[in-house]
């Protein structure tokens, strides 16, 4: 088996990172994105929790840009919602790394995952008071 590219447990194709440094330019650019793009379909396809996130932020993100409130408030009723995703897959990455060395309960790994879901839901808890505070002041 080359060093370039190799069969993973996952199934995907491995390409040695080497193969990858040194890249500039639009080159660079355009990879990165292809990279992105890859992270947000694995998330889709293997976290329930990202879908979900996903559907509510298809929800609210319209409902934020056609409140009649202010452009700050709405960048931040879209902002916090974003946020969510971001830390979502932070988590996710975390989990994978994780459970990439061992799906045995270590307890670093363990407090890895716990930082990771405590991450999630303190964003989680921002989301939700910053639309409450947002929709309270508008409408109450």
């Amino acid at each position: 088996m080359s060093h370039e590219s190799r069969r993973s447990e996952a199934g995907v194709d491995a390409v040695d990172s080497r193969t990858l440094k040194g890249k500039r330019g639009l080159q660079r650019v355009l990879n990165a994105t292809r990279y992105s793009l890859d992270g947000l379909r694995a998330a889709w396809a293997h976290e329930s929790a990202f879908r979900q996130e996903v559907l509510i932020a298809a929800v609210l993100v319209p409902v934020a840009l056609l409140l009649p409130v202010g452009v700050i408030d709405k960048v931040l009723l879209v902002g916090v919602v974003v946020l969510v995703l971001i830390v979502e897959l932070l988590n996710t990455g975390i989990e994978a790394a994780v459970d990439r060395d061992s799906l045995e309960i270590n307890p670093l790994g363990k407090r890895a995952k716990d930082f990771g879901s405590a991450a999630v839901m303190l964003a989680l808890l921002l989301a939700g008071g910053t639309w409450v505070a947002i929709l309270a002041t508008r409408f109450l």
